[in-house]
């Protein structure tokens, strides 16, 4: 599913990234835990496409049978669309939006049509446990429940990964516990690929594989 060499990263003289190598099959679900500061989001950042590579001539990242550092620049765009989906710790939703639009914004930038991208949208809500949230905006709605949106949205294209960084970083701890069995039900449901980077110890035990990183380097 995702097939990463020598991935390097510098920001001037600082080398945050230092020849990482990893290979993710499909349907696992990745933990990437470590110090602050050691690159994990870094990292998650270029293997999701949002971030490119120092040495990109000299690196490859293959999503999904595609070498993604080959496309151009609205291939890329196209491509991360179609096939990626993000979770963030902040949520990311738009609070002019009710969550029913939120979730809908990743299919209409996509072209599906409002009826098909309300139908998806309607049934991940209500998957999620958010049948009668959906007409609320995100000042109405706790801390868990936005999460879940942005769970939502994160799967409302049907992408074949899921990215997440630091998911339940804001939310108690009841909250966050329901949302890491989330992601093992998603994963069964759907079969998707998860890449989580992580501080909690109790999500990062339950994935499939946990790497470390330290110093801009996966260790285990």
């Amino acid at each position: 599913m995702i097939k990463a060499t020598n991935i390097n990263k510098f920001y001037g003289n600082l080398q945050v990234l230092k020849e990482v190598e990893l290979h993710i099959e499909k349907g696992e679900v990745i933990s990437i835990v470590g110090p602050s500061g050691a690159g994990k989001t870094t990292l998650l950042q270029i293997l999701g496409t949002l971030d490119v590579q120092s040495n990109k001539n000299e690196s490859d990242l293959i999503i999904n049978g595609e070498a993604v550092n080959r496309l151009s620049e609205n291939a890329l765009a196209k491509f991360r669309n179609n096939h990626i989906g993000f979770i963030f710790q902040f949520h990311q939703l738009l609070p002019e939006f009710t969550a029913l639009e939120n979730v809908c914004i990743p299919a209409f930038i996509k072209g599906t049509k409002k009826s098909e991208a309300e139908k998806k949208a309607t049934e991940l809500l209500n998957f999620l446990g958010l049948s009668h949230r959906l007409q609320h905006k995100p000042n109405e709605l706790s801390g868990g429940e936005q999460q879940r949106v942005a769970v939502a949205r994160a799967l409302v294209n049907d992408p074949v990964i899921v990215f997440a960084d630091e998911p339940s970083g804001n939310l108690d701890s009841e909250s966050a516990d329901n949302l890491h069995k989330l992601f093992f039900d998603l994963r069964d449901k759907f079969g998707q690929t998860f890449v989580i980077v992580t501080h909690n110890e109790e999500l990062a035990n339950m994935a499939d594989r946990k790497l470390t990183m330290v110093d801009g380097s996966i260790t285990k």
